[in-house]
């Protein structure tokens, strides 16, 4: 089943995808609420404008086993985010205006060439900040034929508010839980709330989708996979967070326990950043993870470090 052409009236999805732009008036669509004037050619915080800037789309077979499966999974990727993380991976994409502006129109006819290519889902990477842009673009790309799930794949920094836009259409919530630490969001991000706005976000995600689901065929159908990067020194309260999902979301929560940690982006302006993860570090998660109740973890990333 496909949430959108399954679950919800054509009619809704319409409604909420002509309502979409008036979010970007004085944009208050991702936890920032910056205010800006996107319709009228400003930028918000998150570096975006009145279009999604996308900056390549392909088919992905380095994601989580689940969603890349054997033919990869239609990543798209935006430019712009609306978190920026000190030491982001793609910080080329992400701290600079990236990507090139696609109309509802071409963002659609994205979607449908990741189909025609044999991908297992639609995977829509880094999409906060882009969410009334996808919205607008839905029913033009369902039109062309569009049949894959959809993957929202976000850093965690989502407005509740939103993601309720999404609700029907979204069959795979993806989401990173990157700090436990109010303090260390504040240092790495410049958002002391993102521990308190992921956690809302990642329950408002489950209720919506539940556990994941995952086929005969091993692909995820519908559910929630949660993503955490183990960090040097325990920056992202591993422990703290596995108990949250554990206990408060569902012990039957599949994550992604990552342990490809290495320094990028500005990490050389923070002393606790500058060197790699060590092998013990990653064990310790992992062992602490499952002391927390969580016993589902994705085979590519939450197996144990030697270095």
């Amino acid at each position: 089943m496909i949430s959108y052409l399954d679950a919800l009236d054509p009619d809704e999805l319409l409604a909420r995808a002509g309502e979409a732009p008036a979010l970007l008036g004085e944009c208050r669509s991702c936890p920032r609420r910056c205010g800006a004037k996107r319709t009228a050619g400003k930028t918000g915080t998150c570096l975006g404008g009145r279009f999604a800037g996308v900056t390549s789309f392909h088919a992905h077979r380095g994601e989580e086993s689940c969603v890349s499966g054997t033919a990869g999974s239609g990543t798209i990727f935006f430019g712009g985010c609306n978190l920026r993380c000190a030491f982001c991976q793609n910080f080329e994409i992400s701290h600079r205006p990236a990507g090139k502006a696609a109309a509802p129109e071409v963002l659609a006819a994205v979607m449908v060439s990741l189909q025609e290519s044999g991908c297992h889902n639609i995977n829509l990477v880094t999409p906060s900040h882009v969410a009334p842009q996808i919205l607008e673009a839905l029913p033009g790309a369902i039109g062309m034929g569009l049949e894959l799930p959809l993957v929202w794949n976000s850093s965690g920094y989502d407005l509740v508010e939103t993601l309720r836009l999404f609700d029907g259409i979204v069959d795979i919530y993806m989401p990173d839980f990157k700090f436990w630490d109010p303090e260390v969001s504040r240092r790495y991000c410049d958002a002391p709330d993102y521990p308190e706005v992921a956690r809302a976000a990642i329950r408002e995600m489950h209720r919506q989708v539940g556990d994941l689901v995952i086929g005969g065929d091993g692909i995820a159908q519908r559910g929630l996979l949660v993503r955490h990067l183990v960090m040097p020194g325990g920056a992202a309260g591993t422990r703290e967070v596995m108990r949250f999902l554990a206990h408060e979301v569902s012990p039957d929560t599949y994550v992604n326990l990552m342990d490809q940690w290495r320094p990028a982006g500005e990490s050389d302006r923070h002393p606790a950043l500058r060197r790699d993860l060590l092998g013990r570090e990653f064990n310790e998660a992992l062992d602490a993870a499952r002391a927390e109740g969580i016993k589902r973890f994705d085979s590519r990333g939450s197996g144990s470090a030697s270095r």
